[in-house]
Order: C-alpha cells, then sequence, then structure tokens
C-alpha cells in the first residue's frame, strides 16, 4: 500500500487505441467520472505532487470509456481490484444498458469487449453497472458502481433534402436578387463532433441565372431581364455536402422547378395591315362576315384586349365588332341591311387594345394596334320589293261591279328591272270577291259587297317576276267595307201587348225598341209613329221617348172584353240613314182580365185563349173532350184489369172440371120465354170463340192510344174545334172505341161459359154432354127447354142476343 498502485482499490488497463481515445475524451470532458471519494489523490498525482496524504479506501476509480461506432468487436478495457492477486479469487459481474448483448466482461480478469458494431446515431452512449465479489465468501470485494460507455461519431451518415421536390415561380422580368426558394437538408452525424454534419451548399446547374447561400440554401436570381415568352421555365439544380465541403465528405443533390410568371410586356400586334372580306347583299342582320386577330405574347388576363371600329369613317355604323372571350378573336358582324344598287364596297379601321397595361413596361400607344378593313358587298337576284308593307283601304257596300278599289306596287331593286306579274292568292274567301290587274295591280270590285255579312277582307298580294328564276314576294291588303243605310228598322222582337180592363187612359201598356243591322258613323236613331191616315185612330197612340224606345199608350178607359177581345195596332219605325228607311210592323193588342197587380194570367185558360185566338167557349170544350177521353181510357183500363182476372178464375175452374181436349166450344143463341128467339130450333151451328188478343198487342195500342192522347192535347193549344185536323183527331177516336173488343158489351158466351152449380137452371153448356150420363127426364110437353135471360146488358126481350 505504499506505492500509487497500492492504494487504488481497482486498477483500470486499457489499451493503447484506448489510451488514445481517453486522451481526446478528457481534451473534451473537464474531469473524470468519480464514484464513492472526490479522487483527490489522483489529482495530486497528476500535478506532480511528490507529497502524498493518506486517504481512506475507495471502492471503485475509473475513467469513462469511449468505443468508435461502426468499428468492429474488440476490447475496449480492464477493470481490476487492489485485492485480486490472480489466484482468480475475484468474480466481475457486468450488468445495465447492453449488458451480455453488446458488451461482455471477463469474470476472471475484467476485461471488457464489445459483441457487434455500435451505432451512433440509433444509441449513443450506454450506462452500466460493475461488481466484484469474493469466490469463497460470496461477499463483494468492492462496492456496485457505474460507469458510462460512450460512442464515438464517425462520418457515415449523407446529407438529405427536406420536402422535395422544389417547385418555385416568380415574375418575368423581376430585379436580380429576387428570392426564388430556399432549400434545406439534413445529416444524422454528431454536430458537436468534428465537421462531420457541417453542411455546405452549392449551384451545380442554373447559372449564371440563379445562385444558392452556401450556408442557408436560399436561391436567388442573379439575371436581369428574363423574358417569360424567351423561356418559360429552368431547372436548377443544387448540391450539399457536409465536413465544410472538405475531401472525404457525403454530398447529395436536388432539383428545383422555376416558372416564369407572366406580365404584361407585350402590345397587341395584327398580323395583317389590311383584312378583306366579302357578304351578299341579302345576309340578314347579325350575320358573321369575318374574323380579324391581333397576337399577344401575353396570357392570360394580360392577352385580354377589346376590338372597336373606327367612328370616323364612312359607313362604320353598318357593321359593329365584337371580342371572342375564348379565343381573343375580333368578330365583324353585320348591324343594317345591305343593298348592292346602294353601296358596293365599304372601308373601315379596327383597333385593338389590352385591356389591362402596366405602363412599368410599355407605353400606352405600345398596349394598342390597327389595322384596315375592307368589305364588299356581292350582288344577289332578290324579290320584287312592295313600295308599302301593307296596304289598307275602305269602299262602300254599294259599289259596283267593276269599281277600283286600290293598287298595289312592287319594284325590282336588282339592275337588270325585269317586268312583274301581280296575282291574288286563291285560297282565301275575298279572292271571289275581287279581282287584281296582273300588270298594273290594280284591284276592283267582282262581286256585290255586303257589309252586314263582312265587313273586312283580307286579300294577299303577290308579285312575281318574269325572269328564270320567278322570285316572288307577297304583301297583306286590308279591305273595309263601309255601311250604307240598306236594310230597313225592325223591332226588337216579337211583341204580344195585352189591355187590362180596367187601363186607364193615358197609360202606356208596351215599351217599343228597334233593331237595324245598319252601323251609322253617329249611332242609331230610330222614330216610332202610326200609319199615317186621315183618321185618327180612337183606341191608342203611338208615343216616341226620342232615345230609341217607344210606348203604346191607351187612348180611353172603356176596354173590355165582352166588347172585343182583339185590337190590331200598326207601328211605323224609320231610321236616321240617308236615305232614311223604315219598315210598319202590326201588333194584336189583347183585352186580358188582370189581376189586381196588374198583370194578366199568362198560365190561365183566359190567356191561352187569346194567345191561340180562339174564343173561351171554344178552349172549354176542347178541354172537356180532352177530360172525357182521359177518363174514358182509365175506364178501358180498369175494364182490362177486371177481365183479366175474371179470365184466371175461368182458368182455374176449367181445370177443376177437367173436361176432355176434344171438346169444342160452341156459341148458342137464347131468347126470352115467348119472344121472338123461341122460335128458333135449340141446335143452332157451332161458332167457334173470338180468341183474346195478345196482352203484348194491348200494351202496344194502349200505349200508341196514349201517345196519341198526349201528342193531341199539345196541339190543340194550337188548332181550334173547326180545324181538320181535330175532327179527324175525334172520328178516329170513335173508330177505335167501337172496334175495340174490350169494351162493353162483351161476348156473352165467353162471359158466362161456366156458371157454376149455384144457378137454378144449371149448366147451359153442352160441351159435357159426350162424357156425363144424365138422368132420364120426365117427358114434358113443350121439348124446348126454359130460357132465362143471362144479364140485363143486352136489351129488351123480343131481341135476341149471341
Amino acid at each position: 500500500m505504499g506505492s500509487a498502485e497500492e492504494m487504488h482499490g481497482w486498477t483500470v488497463k486499457m489499451s493503447m487505441p484506448s489510451v488514445l481515445a481517453m486522451v481526446t475524451a478528457f481534451s473534451m470532458i473537464p474531469g473524470g467520472v468519480l464514484s464513492g471519494t472526490q479522487g483527490l489523490e489522483a489529482q495530486q498525482m497528476a500535478q506532480g505532487s511528490t507529497h502524498l496524504h493518506r486517504r481512506l479506501k475507495r471502492g471503485w476509480i475509473w475513467k469513462q470509456f469511449l468505443v468508435l461506432e461502426e468499428a468492429s468487436p474488440h476490447f475496449i478495457g480492464k477493470l481490476k481490484s487492489d485485492s485480486d492477486r490472480g489466484e482468480f479469487s475475484i468474480k466481475y459481474i457486468l450488468s445495465g444498458e447492453g449488458a451480455g448483448d453488446v458488451f461482455e466482461m471477463d469474470e476472471y480478469s475484467g476485461d471488457i469487449r464489445t459483441l457487434k458494431k455500435l451505432d451512433r446515431e440509433e444509441k449513443a452512449f450506454y450506462v452500466l453497472q460493475a461488481q466484484a465479489i469474493n469466490r469463497r465468501t460470496n461477499e463483494p470485494e468492492e462496492p456496485e458502481s457505474e460507469f458510462i460507455i460512450t460512442v464515438q461519431d464517425i462520418n457515415d451518415n449523407v446529407p438529405q433534402f427536406q420536402n422535395e421536390p422544389y417547385v418555385s415561380s416568380i415574375p418575368e422580368m423581376c430585379q436580380i436578387g429576387t428570392t426564388v426558394a430556399q432549400v434545406t437538408a439534413t445529416d444524422a452525424d454528431d454536430p458537436m463532433f468534428g465537421n462531420h454534419a457541417k453542411l455546405i451548399y452549392s449551384i451545380l446547374q442554373g447559372e449564371p441565372y440563379f445562385s444558392v447561400e452556401p450556408k442557408t440554401g436560399i436561391i436567388v436570381t442573379s439575371w436581369h431581364d428574363m423574358d417569360r415568352e424567351a423561356r418559360e421555365q429552368y431547372l436548377v439544380v443544387v448540391q450539399v455536402k457536409d465536413m465544410l465541403g472538405l475531401s472525404g465528405g457525403y454530398s447529395a443533390s436536388t432539383t428545383v422547378t422555376v416558372s416564369l410568371t407572366d406580365v404584361n410586356d407585350n402590345g397587341p400586334t395584327f398580323q395583317h395591315h389590311l383584312y378583306a372580306f366579302a357578304v351578299p347583299e341579302n345576309a340578314a342582320v347579325g350575320t358573321t362576315v369575318g374574323r380579324i386577330m391581333a397576337g399577344d405574347a401575353d396570357v392570360g388576363i394580360n392577352a385580354r384586349m377589346t376590338y372597336s371600329l373606327e367612328d370616323d369613317l364612312e359607313e362604320s355604323s353598318t357593321f359593329i365588332i365584337e371580342t371572342d372571350p375564348v379565343t381573343q378573336e375580333g368578330v365583324v358582324v353585320l348591324a343594317k341591311p345591305l343593298d348592292f344598287e346602294t353601296k358596293r364596297r365599304f372601308v373601315m379601321a379596327a383597333e385593338a387594345v389590352n385591356d389591362h397595361v402596366d405602363l412599368r413596361f410599355l407605353t400606352l400607344e405600345e398596349f394598342r394596334d390597327r389595322t384596315t378593313l375592307k368589305i364588299v358587298v356581292e350582288d344577289v337576284d332578290e324579290p320584287p320589293v312592295f313600295l308599302a308593307p301593307v296596304y289598307e283601304w275602305k269602299v262602300p257596300e254599294n259599289a259596283a261591279v267593276g269599281t277600283v278599289v286600290g293598287s298595289v306596287g312592287a319594284r325590282d331593286t336588282d339592275i337588270v328591272n325585269k317586268p312583274i306579274r301581280y296575282s291574288i292568292d286563291r285560297r282565301s274567301e275575298a279572292a271571289k270577291v275581287f279581282r287584281i290587274e296582273p300588270n298594273n295591280g290594280t284591284i276592283s270590285v267582282t262581286k256585290a259587297l255586303d257589309r252586314e255579312t263582312s265587313d273586312w277582307h283580307n286579300l294577299t298580294v303577290e308579285a312575281k317576276e318574269i325572269s328564270q328564276n320567278h322570285l316572288s314576294s307577297s304583301v297583306v291588303v286590308f279591305i273595309k267595307v263601309l255601311d250604307i243605310n240598306d236594310n230597313v228598322p225592325r223591332l226588337a222582337r216579337d211583341y204580344q201587348p195585352y189591355i187590362c180592363e180596367g187601363t186607364q187612359s193615358g197609360e202606356v201598356i208596351q215599351l217599343l225598341s228597334a233593331v237595324d243591322p245598319d252601323e251609322p258613323v253617329e249611332g242609331h236613331h230610330f222614330y216610332f209613329s202610326m200609319v199615317p191616315d186621315k183618321s185618327i185612330n180612337p183606341n191608342f197612340t203611338i208615343r216616341d221617348n226620342q232615345d230609341n224606345t217607344a210606348g203604346i199608350v191607351a187612348r180611353r178607359s172603356t176596354f173590355t172584353r165582352k166588347d172585343r177581345t182583339q185590337y190590331l195596332l200598326p207601328v211605323v219605325v224609320t231610321d236616321s240613314g240617308s236615305p232614311a228607311l223604315s219598315s210598319t210592323s202590326t201588333l194584336t193588342v189583347s183585352v186580358c182580365s188582370c189581376h189586381p197587380a196588374g198583370h194578366c194570367p199568362s198560365g190561365g185558360v183566359e190567356a191561352l185563349a187569346l194567345s191561340m185566338g180562339v174564343s173561351l167557349q171554344t178552349l172549354l170544350g176542347l178541354l172537356v173532350c180532352l177530360v172525357t177521353l182521359t177518363v174514358l181510357s182509365v175506364l178501358m183500363l180498369m175494364l182490362r184489369r177486371h177481365r183479366r182476372k175474371q179470365q184466371e178464375g175461368l182458368e182455374v175452374e176449367a181445370k177443376d172440371l177437367e173436361l176432355p181436349e176434344t171438346v169444342s166450344q160452341k156459341v148458342l143463341y137464347y131468347g126470352e120465354p115467348g119472344g121472338l128467339g123461341a122460335d128458333r130450333d135449340f141446335c143452332q151451328p157451332a161458332v167457334p170463340l173470338r180468341h183474346h188478343p195478345r196482352r203484348r198487342e194491348r200494351r202496344l195500342r194502349m200505349e200508341d192510344v196514349r201517345a196519341s192522347i198526349r201528342m193531341s192535347l199539345r196541339e190543340s193549344h194550337l188548332i181550334g174545334p173547326e180545324d181538320n185536323v181535330f175532327k179527324q183527331f175525334i172520328l178516329d177516336r170513335l173508330a177505335e172505341a167501337d172496334e175495340d173488343p174490350h169494351v162493353p158489351p162483351f161476348d156473352c158466351l165467353r162471359t158466362y161459359a161456366y156458371e157454376g152449380s149455384g144457378s137454378p137452371t144449371g149448366s147451359l153448356s153442352s160441351l159435357g154432354s159426350s162424357t156425363l150420363e144424365l138422368e132420364p127426364e120426365p117427358p114434358v110437353s113443350n121439348p124446348r127447354p126454359c130460357l132465362v135471360r143471362l144479364t140485363p146488358w143486352y136489351g129488351p126481350g123480343e131481341e135476341d142476343t149471341f
């Protein structure tokens, strides 16, 4: 323990490379790593002090270990306790980060070795623990302590650019030094150790237009007046090196795409000084005549321009020019109709001006350009043109046939004045009323006109050239027919005036008005009056109200139906035309027994008689006849219904009798005793009974009778009892009543075919004589049977009944 080595609890032995590494490390690290005590004695030895102080024993003393990255597995150091005498009595144990897989320690010698290559970028240092244990006692010879193994960096990483790819744009014509973009690269090596991560930027491609700041990587322009129209895009290659660009370092490169954006540094320029176009004279307004184009090297908004025509040149208003927003062309459009015969050529100046100007690059005049337009009008064979777009004439309705209404005119606008012929469209109805002179277009009347039938006539007149093409055009002619007073006025309707029996003198019994098909200019004015006569009508008079109405006024108060039921009153209506026309209408004034309210009953018997022009007695008689016929019809219907029920009863009784089918029905004659019938023989020839009509035929006959009655009731309002139709109707009804087999008197045998057992005389029928056994009768003196009257329908006893 007298020497310095004996004072250390552990002796650290390292290889020569480790010593060199330790020297380098201590040049960077102020002091060693101590565990337990401060290591004062070691510092005194380093300073060359010869005075030794006695100190307490410490467990562990060593410096930190350094290992080069990417180095092969090798020995890096050794730990040994001062109690180790080489007898292998001490066991060394290593623990901590990487112990066993990255680092290992020899448990007998304390040698530390690496097991694999280390990467500083993956892990820069390792913290481990060392321990010395006595093999015999298994007690620690030295206390456990930590030490650090640091991985020393080497330049093994290539710089890499971030945020690739790089794209930038700058305006053309920009100043020198304009920032384009900044490129950034990183290096994974240790920036604190040597120059491994110190980067330098440089330009490989892009000079002399661009340059780069070596340390920052900022790219700037280094050329003035870069023109987009000459070159629009540049590719700049930037290189980066580590080790401050010295040899032995790594490098990388990237590309920056630089585009020049457009500025308005070019004005429009026409490709030609003269543009010539041709257009036919019949071109419609709005037709595109041609297109012109002023070139502009700029793009986008800087290339937009507006075209215009000079207003001070001749006839510039005939055409206009518009800008096509897509192609930026000037479109020349026709604004007015052309006429080859009037003007055949147009010369105009067109100008193109940029919409957006930038005076930093050009003057105002350099943003505009001019050219000349020459437009030639081509001749076209055109149809005739009418002198007026429409014709409107007037003609009186009493115009004679052949009267000239008017004349149309058309001309050929071409240089060759071709002859023209006129015609009327035959598809119109007016072509039957008017005709046109083919050579001069004069229209005349060919048929009498009537304004009341048609007050307007529309004609379509066609003008056609006498040429090979036969070009034509048409015009519409309106002809108005003027009114002439050629219609007489008439009463507005069929008046049926009446006067009440109690009407007082001076009362108005009817208000009259008139109509006239004519239409005078100043309107209608009608005059009402009586028929001019020497004698004055003592019953009525006409009062003109001067408003196209008039009233019938009673002149006395003694109107009664007993004296007279009707009065005839002629009324004269005169219009205000020139000449004035008039008409006379005769009104029938009926005398009526009015209600207290003052009106005549329009639905009563008296009103019906007055309207038919017959007397009341005649009308009542007609109504009585109609009522009688109706009652007879009802009785016939009831009697038929009764006979049907009776026949059904007979059929039931005949079925009960069960008579043989071979028995024939017979008709017998009966007479009162002592009468004329008593002289006849009992046995008479057999006569078949009359068959009953079918039910359907009876139904149809009754329907015919009902329809005839209804028709007669309707016609009775229009005819009188003296009319032949009415008389024939009565005769037909009587004939039907006489010939009807279903009214009394009925067939006696059919009615009393079987009387039953209740009759005192027994059955009168001999139908069962051949099958029934009769008891012998006692002889009688009179062989003729005693006959009894069957019914009181058959009159006196001296008359036989069938």
